[in-house]
């Protein structure tokens, strides 16, 4: 499964929390941490882009936001635009990024 910007879901940490205990703890964490708030650990998962956008990691993703909300488009590579300079941007944060951006 892939995110819409092109992320392999199944190799993230955050989607694999939903069936690893160790997992589940260290996104809680990450909830506390990052977002100032509690998350039970049946909640602590994300469930990828098409999932439940409660459950998503990042429920306010400009990606998913651009992409999915204001253009109805599964894959940030359906657009006329792709790829934006906002996505490229994205892109140069780490080579899962990059990866991603070339698997548009």
């Amino acid at each position: 499964m892939s995110a819409a910007c092109g992320l392999v879901c199944d190799e993230c940490d955050i989607y694999q929390a939903g069936t690893d205990g160790k997992g589940a703890e260290a996104v809680e964490a990450c909830h506390r941490r990052e977002r100032g708030v509690e998350v039970a650990p049946e909640e602590a998962r994300c469930e990828g882009c098409r999932g439940a956008r409660q459950r998503h990691w990042s429920p306010d993703c400009w990606i998913l936001g651009c992409g999915g909300d204001e253009r109805g488009l599964e894959f940030c590579s359906a657009c006329s635009g792709f790829p934006c300079q906002r996505l490229t941007e994205w892109a140069s944060n780490g080579p899962r990024y990059a990866d991603a951006l070339k698997r548009g």
